[in-house]
């Protein structure tokens, strides 16, 4: 029968224990399988294993690191920032922290040293592990732990792992937030096995895989869909840690056997920009995944054109991670992101905010996921107001805008609140125009996407000057001293003044329209 409204209930999700600790699930192969190779770390475009990690020597490392950090004087629930760089460091880090009853605290190695002061400010950390790259003064109060340190916490003996309850925090992430302030996104314990959703919901994951990530180690992408749930079921994972180059994943994935590739869509864009032979470098490749962005329909045709392979895209946030896909089981359809994985229970909701009912099939509207999905965050930190703004009824709003057909496929349609999306990344403008305007020669900014063809959009700055036009190497040398890399416009465009509403509001959709319309 075909359903009248825009909900589809996926059957009850996975159940977990009362008594589940995120670190002890990842780790449930080193009982099984402790010689096989959990990671690979690959140090040039050659292939070669820089490092490689048995099950039993991540064990090892976790829990020594975990008992380290509570001889350190860490206790449960305390924050530990993590500013690493690309090193396999970082899931030690990552996973020792919470098997020690603390909360991981992630941040990209890309924000500047001031905005990772902002985030301390916020997160009142009792530690923070600092690479000598990326190092920083650190408040008073908060203890550093340089590389060093981290030798020292894996030869500790290692502990046994926090005995933690599956609603208590795990970690936390840092995203853009409608106001321009990046906010603490906590999640519990339980989120960890609440991503056994995705494993047949996207991946078609088994312990037989080899997992070839295209991130590094400090992205939240990689360490969900590259690390936690590869190693969670047992399979065996390869990250990359030489220089950044588009073209050495066929190499990699046909040195090493690699079952299945996850990249953003820019990393297909690049790589099949005039690649050949990709055929034959992911021959033993059964899929792609991809996240992070819309995949635009003729990059993901000419990758089955040229590797003969299926390519699953998903779509999710940082919030409940991802929870729409296509699948083998769920077959890609033009035009759509997937549908809601076995267990998810998703909605559209009207956008005048009328009731929690769901919308017809095909209607438009803001999409909603369950706010009993197992997955979902515990809270925005310390911002009860914002947590309880992105409830209605039984769903949490999502702020996209979204429809569903008769299937549950669901269309994505962009962003209700005009956060931006840049490399997977969500990115508030108005945190980037605070950052601009700072300029001694920006009178008045406005930071949008600017689509500059159909399968791509950048971040524009629409910039009226002070007098004259500060140039555009000026400005951009501004912004990457003061943005990180991905927040940073791409584009500079002087206007004379910017569009706004009869009480103040700055209407940023009104600019783009009239910049695409004065091009044409």
């Amino acid at each position: 029968m075909i359903p009248d409204d825009s909900l589809f209930d996926m059957g009850p999700p996975p159940p977990f224990p009362a008594r589940f600790n995120m670190a002890r699930h990842v780790l449930g192969a080193a009982g099984r399988t402790p010689d096989k190779l959990a990671l690979r770390v690959l140090g040039d475009a050659t292939g070669a294993v820089a490092e490689a990690w048995s099950y039993a020597d991540l064990d090892r490392a976790i829990r020594a690191t975990a008992a380290g950090l509570r001889a350190a004087g860490l206790s449960r629930g305390d924050r530990v920032a993590l500013r690493v760089g690309n090193l396999s460091d970082f899931p030690i880090l990552f996973f020792g922290t919470i098997a020690a009853g603390g909360v991981a605290v992630p941040t990209s190695s890309q924000l500047t040293a001031g905005e990772f002061d902002a985030l301390l400010g916020d997160m009142r950390p009792r530690f923070a592990a600092v690479s000598d790259d990326l190092a920083v003064r650190l408040p008073e109060g908060v203890t550093p732990l340089p590389p060093p340190a981290w030798d020292e916490l894996r030869a500790t003996p290692p502990g046994d792992i926090e005995d933690t309850g599956a609603d208590d925090p795990a970690f936390m992430i840092y995203t853009s937030g409608t106001s321009g302030k990046p906010r603490g996104v906590l999640h519990a314990q339980r989120s960890a096995h609440a991503r056994r959703m995705m494993w047949q919901g996207w991946y078609g994951l088994s312990e037989a895989d080899t997992v070839l990530h295209a991130g590094a180690f400090n992205w939240t992408y990689t360490l969900g869909a590259g690390l936690t749930d590869p190693w969670a079921a047992g399979a065996s994972t390869l990250i990359y840690a030489g220089p950044r180059d588009a073209h050495v994943w066929p190499r990699l994935a046909r040195a090493h056997g690699a079952s299945i590739f996850a990249a953003v869509p820019g990393v297909y864009r690049q790589m099949l920009r005039g690649a050949g032979g990709l055929g034959g470098d992911f021959a033993g490749l059964r899929h792609g995944l991809t996240a992070g962005e819309r995949m635009p329909e003729a990059v993901a045709a000419e990758w089955r054109a040229a590797t003969g392979k299926p390519l699953y895209e998903a779509l999710g946030m940082s919030e409940v991670s991802t929870y729409i896909s296509s699948s083998p089981s769920a077959p890609p359809r033009p035009g759509a992101s997937g549908r809601p994985q076995d267990g998810r229970r998703v909605a559209i909701l009207a956008e005048d905010g009328a009731g929690d009912a769901p919308v017809a099939v095909g209607e438009p509207g803001l999409l909603a996921v369950s706010r009993r999905d197992p997955g979902l965050m515990l809270g925005y930190w310390n911002d009860p107001a914002a947590t309880a703004a992105a409830m209605r009824g039984e769903w949490f709003l999502t702020g996209d805008r979204a429809a569903m057909d008769a299937d549950g496929y669901i269309t994505y349609l962009g962003r209700a609140d005009e956060v931006m999306n840049a490399l997977g990344y969500r990115v508030a403008p108005q945190e980037v125009e605070e950052a601009i305007a700072r300029h001694p020669g920006v009178a008045d900014v406005a930071v949008a996407e600017l689509p500059v063809r159909a399968d791509l959009a950048l971040i524009a700055a629409f910039v009226v000057p002070r007098g004259h036009w500060p140039g555009d190497e000026a400005l951009a040398a501004h912004a990457a001293a003061t943005l990180a890399p991905y927040k940073a416009p791409k584009l500079w465009i002087a206007v004379e003044s910017l569009p706004r509403s009869p009480n103040g509001k700055l209407q940023r959709r009104a600019l783009v329209a009239a910049h695409r319309r004065d091009r044409t």
